[in-house]
């Protein structure tokens, strides 16, 4: 008799629906934050390497707190290491809104130093989450918990920059970044209604070398693990079109914060689509070829953004790219929790941040490096063909994600 598939099953643990509630919250909090910090900073230099020195501000502290982070993950209590990295953010929001009100005058650099200080915070916390809600469901229930975590991170990224950049347009910035603090606060508060979960058991005598060594061997040993994270890699290091968008909604499609932040939110919105289709139709069979097939049609959706000249047409490829990636991210996620033991979660996640993660703001770093070499359409067209050129690469190299079922 055939088994019919629950599309609900993870939301019908409790503690797991307030883990993702207090995810979707943070992440409205977090991009609104993004889309007002980038206005701010383009209309003092109207200079797209600015947009990517944001990202590379940000990666900077991520990446170096990475390891560490993934092996505070596995000794300590992931949820209190949550809530400590969200309390940094909510004090970063609350500096971010004393520069918006007073210290604008000082340039730009106040605005980098708080940007570095959210990458701290995110060294901390992008480990402890990824590790942690695979405590909160039962391993059956991976694949659709994946696709729900995916979802409301999605759902936020759809709502965040939009909200942020129709504040940006009718309240100002400082006003902005206050609803953004509340906004933190709410998130606090969900995870702290989440119980706290058993420690993986530690190696006994192990040093923190030691831990980091055991995480990036065990990583290296899985070749699923590796093409995954590497196709991903790759795919968001060059698709950094995304941090380009107050340019090319001030230069190229000539509309305000207002249409940056509906082109910002385009992307999730295409996410949010496609995770609803995963949640009834999940990507277990041939996940590898699919994986394959939307990264590249991913590369194709930048160079269909970067040619277009028309505010719908450019709407549309951004809202086809968050369907594309949607899919890569819910495998790759599937695949990290599948191929990973408890007690390593947390720095094969960090692993997962340091190749994927932080390759965003890299990512934006790249973009906006090489719109001031190559110019600003020139640049995202680049992007876009060395997505696919990469993807060609693991097909031929990688011939396990060809049979990857999961």
């Amino acid at each position: 008799m055939e088994i019919r598939h629950d599309p609900y099953s993870a939301l019908r643990f409790r503690e797991f629906r307030f883990f993702v509630t207090g995810k979707l919250i943070l992440t409205v909090a977090v991009l609104m934050q993004e889309i007002i910090v980038s206005w701010m900073i383009y209309a003092q230099t109207k200079d797209p390497f600015s947009l990517g020195l944001i990202g590379l501000t940000e990666a900077i502290p991520a990446l170096l707190l990475a390891l560490p982070g993934g092996h505070l993950a596995d000794r300590f209590n992931r949820r209190h290491l949550m809530m400590l990295a969200t309390c940094l953010m909510l004090i970063a929001s609350f500096i971010l809104t004393l520069y918006a009100y007073y210290w604008t005058s000082q340039g730009t650099w106040p605005a980098y130093a708080v940007i570095f200080m959210i990458g701290v915070a995110r060294g901390l916390y992008n480990p402890a989450q990824s590790s942690f809600w695979t405590q909160l469901v039962p391993r059956e229930n991976y694949v659709n918990s994946s696709v729900w975590n995916s979802s409301m991170w999605q759902i936020g990224a759809v709502t965040g920059p939009a909200l942020g950049g129709l504040c940006y347009g009718w309240i100002g910035p400082g006003e902005s970044l206050i609803i953004v603090s509340c906004l933190i606060l709410v998130a606090l508060f969900f995870y702290s209604l989440i119980g706290n979960k058993p420690i993986p058991p530690a190696i006994k005598g192990e040093t923190v070398r030691e831990s980091l060594q055991a995480g990036l061997k065990f990583f290296f040993s899985q070749p699923v693990l590796i093409s995954a994270i590497t196709l991903d890699l790759f795919a968001v290091l060059f698709g950094g079109a995304v941090a380009l968008l107050p340019a090319f909604a001030d230069q190229i499609l000539h509309v305000g914060p207002e249409g940056t932040g509906i082109l910002r939110s385009a992307p999730a919105v295409g996410a949010v689509i496609m995770s609803v289709i995963q949640a009834f139709y999940p990507p277990r069979k041939n996940a590898g070829r699919k994986m394959l097939f939307c990264v590249a049609m991913f590369g194709c959706c930048m160079i269909g953004f970067a040619l277009s000249t028309v505010f719908w047409i450019s709407f549309l490829m951004l809202l086809l790219s968050g369907m594309f990636d949607n899919v890569s991210v819910v495998i790759r996620s599937t695949i990290l929790q599948i191929y990973t033991p408890d007690q390593m979660r947390g720095r094969i996640s960090a692993v997962n941040s340091i190749f994927v993660g932080s390759s965003n703001e890299i990512g934006a770093f790249e973009s906006g490096f090489a719109a001031r070499l190559l110019g600003l359409v020139p640049s995202v067209i680049f992007g876009g063909t060395m997505t696919l050129l990469v993807t060609a690469i693991t097909y031929k190299l990688a011939p396990i994600m060809k049979k990857l079922d999961l």
